[in-house]
C-alpha cells in the first residue's frame, strides 16, 4: 500500500479523489515537489521547500501551510511509506493547485482554497560509483519547443512530455533541448552539465529551464571541495565536442551521458570528473 496526504487527512493512495473542476486538472494551475529521501532522511529539504514558496508565488497561490506544518507532512509521508513500500529509497511527491470552484474561466477565482496533495514512491537506487558500474545514458537533441516561463515547476508539463516522448520514439532515454539560437536550455526532465577543457559549465537560469535543486546541490557540493562550476551559455559545438556531459535530476541525481544522437561523448563512457561530482555530492547532500 501507498500512503497518499489530500487536504489535511491521510489515506491509501487508491483512495485520494479530486473534483474533476479542481483548476489543476483543468488547466494544470499548480506547482509540485518531488523530493528524494535516503534512508529517512531528505535531500535539499529547504531549497525544495523554498522553491515550491516561489513557485506559488509566482501563480498567486497562497502557501496553504506552514513550514512546520509542511516538515510534518513529509515526514509522515517518508515514514509510513518507507514501511509501507519496504524501501529506504522514497520520493515525496507533492503538488498544489489554485483549488476547486464550480465554474471554469481563465480569470483566478478569488477566495478559494488550495489543494493540497502528496504521496510516497518507490526511488531508483543511487548511481554506482565507479564509471565501470554505472548506467548511463543515450539521449536526443531535440529543439525546445516548450514556453517561455520553464522555471516555474508548473504542472503543466505537456511540453516536456512530449519531448521526452520525441526522445523515446528515437530509442533515447532522455532529451537535450536547444532554444532557437542553438543553445542548451536543458533536458526534459533534468538539468544539463558539460566538461568542456577540463572545466565544468551548466546553462545560466533563466525562464529557459528549471532551477533544479540537485544542479544547486552539485554546484554547491562542488565548490565545497575546491572546483568551480561555471553557469554560462552552452554552445550545441560545446555540449557535442565536451569531454563529459551529465543530467542531474532529483530521481537521477548526476547521471553521465555517453552518447548524443549518433555523436559519443568523449570516451563512451563515465569520466572522471563526473566521478569526482558524485563523491562530492555524496559528500554534502544531507547538510546542504
Amino acid at each position: 500500500m501507498t500512503t497518499a496526504f489530500l487536504n489535511n487527512a491521510y489515506m491509501p493512495l487508491e483512495q485520494a479523489s479530486i473534483s474533476p473542476m479542481d483548476r489543476g486538472f483543468l488547466f494544470g494551475d499548480g506547482i509540485y515537489e518531488v523530493i528524494p529521501t535516503h534512508y529517512g532522511k531528505p535531500i535539499g529539504l529547504q531549497a525544495h521547500l523554498s522553491r515550491m514558496s516561489d513557485g506559488l508565488a509566482e501563480l498567486q497561490i497562497d502557501n496553504p501551510y506552514s513550514a512546520q506544518q509542511w516538515q510534518t507532512l513529509i515526514d509522515t509521508l517518508i515514514q509510513r511509506n518507507r514501511s509501507e513500500l519496504g524501501s529506504d529509497y522514497i520520493g515525496v511527491y507533492l503538488q498544489i493547485t489554485r483549488g476547486t470552484v464550480m465554474s471554469r474561466q481563465h480569470a483566478y477565482p478569488q477566495d478559494i482554497t488550495p489543494t493540497v496533495f502528496g504521496y510516497g514512491f518507490t526511488l531508483a537506487a543511487p548511481p554506482a560509483t565507479t564509471p565501470e558500474q554505472v548506467t548511463t545514458l543515450d539521449v536526443a537533441l531535440l529543439k525546445d519547443r516548450r514556453w517561455e516561463r520553464c522555471h516555474i515547476k508548473s504542472t503543466s508539463l505537456l511540453g516536456n512530455v512530449m519531448h521526452f516522448e520525441q526522445g523515446k520514439a528515437q530509442g533515447k532515454q532522455e532529451a537535450i533541448l536547444l532554444n532557437a539560437h542553438d543553445e542548451v536550455t536543458e533536458a526534459s526532465s533534468c538539468n544539463v552539465f558539460v566538461v568542456w577543457q577540463g572545466d565544468i559549465y551548466t546553462p545560466p537560469l533563466d525562464y529557459q529551464l528549471l532551477p533544479g535543486i540537485t544542479r544547486k546541490l552539485v554546484i554547491e557540493s562542488l565548490a565545497k571541495e575546491g572546483i568551480a562550476v561555471y553557469e554560462q551559455v552552452i554552445s550545441k559545438t560545446m555540449l557535442l565536442q565536451a569531454q563529459e556531459v551529465w543530467l542531474t535530476s532529483s530521481s537521477k541525481e548526476i547521471t553521465p551521458v555517453t552518447h548524443i544522437d549518433e555523436q559519443t561523448i568523449g570516451e563512451g563512457q563515465a569520466g572522471p570528473v563526473w566521478e569526482a561530482a558524485l563523491a562530492a555530492f555524496n559528500k554534502h547532500k544531507f547538510t546542504l
